[in-house]
């Protein structure tokens, strides 16, 4: 089922423009999520971010209020590419970090040429996933959440680390390109989006 991000400032709009399309749709909340039922056999399942839990009222304005980021959590996203993390306060970046390493690509070379290159290539990605964990333990080490993106082996290489053990890893995951400052700032804002999956009959 197709998921589209919404930020909370635009579900009440959404939830107006989904009625408009498929007729009267009915709110209910079940299973932490709000839903909605439209009458061509249309709906959707709306999910708080953070994995946050939702028992309020059956109402788009009411559930996108509940959608607060924590007092303290971080963004980790990795590629063999690079890496970036940042630390935030509610809405507020407090600190970052974006780095870039190089990670040799494949070679279409054979025999003990290409074992060698295969070797360069993970000791230059182990490294990388190194510099990522250290920058991560010294942002975010502090902090009990953390919503993560990218490469799934590269995040769980940098989340292996000891110092990182603590951390609660919450979605949504977001797959992210090699990481920027651009990257960072947008995966910042679908972090704390609302989730919606919907299915249009």
């Amino acid at each position: 089922m197709p998921v589209v991000l919404v930020p909370t400032v635009r579900l009440k709009r959404w939830v107006d423009n989904f009625v408009a399309s498929h007729g009267p749709t009915p709110l209910v909340v079940a299973e932490d999520a709000l839903r909605g039922q439209a009458e061509d056999g249309s709906h959707f399942t709306a999910r708080l971010p953070f994995d946050t839990s939702y028992d309020g009222p059956a109402d788009a304005e009411a559930f996108a209020t509940a959608a607060v980021p924590p007092g303290a959590w971080g963004v980790l996203l990795v590629r063999k590419g690079g890496f970036a993390v940042a630390r935030l306060r509610g809405v507020e970046l407090v600190e970052h970090k974006i780095g870039q390493r190089h990670v040799q690509g494949r070679t279409k070379a054979g025999g003990q040429s290409q074992q060698r290159f295969a070797r360069r290539r993970d000791n230059q990605a182990r490294q990388a996933y190194e510099a990522a964990a250290d920058h991560a333990a010294r942002i975010v080490g502090g902090v009990r959440t953390v919503v993560t993106g990218g490469d799934h082996t590269a995040v769980e290489a940098v989340l292996a680390d000891p110092r990182l053990a603590a951390l609660a890893v919450v979605g949504p995951w977001l797959p992210v390109p090699d990481p920027r400052r651009a990257v960072l700032d947008q995966a910042i804002v679908d972090a704390q989006a609302i989730r919606v999956e919907v299915d249009n009959a």
